[in-house]
């Protein structure tokens, strides 16, 4: 691995763990909001307990919450992750063209997916997230259908 790469890595993990810690707080605001719980407590609800009071309500929810009402750092937040995923991907197929054109279609299919489970949300949240997948897959099917056919294969140098 170069230092170009770590150093991407890195700059990518720490802008994560800010957007993370971002998008936390300001989902926190489902606290104050009982009205709200039916809706946006999923993880909270999963034992079939309904949030009563406000110290029931899961961390992970404060993450539903904040997707679907204040989208800006989750989608922020997705978008580190992805580009982190994208480029572990290439740090461990960069030396084999089907493999990392493989990832990229795996990635692709995994956007193109979760488009599905954010498709019908009345939220402007859902929506940015449901076309943030719904182009983020095209570009990974397309990119690995390019990589694939495209990559010279004597020429392929570490960037």
């Amino acid at each position: 691995m170069t230092f170009n790469t770590l150093l991407q890595m890195i700059i990518a993990a720490f802008f994560f763990m800010v957007f993370t810690f971002c998008t936390w707080y300001e989902g926190s605001e489902i606290m104050d909001k009982p009205w709200e719980w039916k809706y946006s407590t999923h993880f909270t609800q999963v034992n079939d307990v309904q949030a009563m009071e406000a110290k029931d309500i899961s961390n992970l929810d404060h993450f539903v919450y904040a997707a679907k009402f204040k989208p800006l750092f989750p989608f922020l937040m997705v978008l580190a992750a992805s580009y982190l995923i994208i480029l572990t991907g290439y740090i461990l197929f960069k030396r084999s063209i089907k493999k990392m054109a493989l990832f990229l279609l795996g990635l692709g299919v995994l956007f193109l997916l979760s488009t599905g489970f954010v498709s019908n949300s009345p939220t402007v949240g859902g929506n940015i997230f449901a076309a943030f997948f719904l182009i983020g897959g095209m570009i990974a099917v397309i990119g690995a259908a390019l990589y694939y056919f495209l990559m010279p294969t004597g020429l392929h140098t570490e960037v």
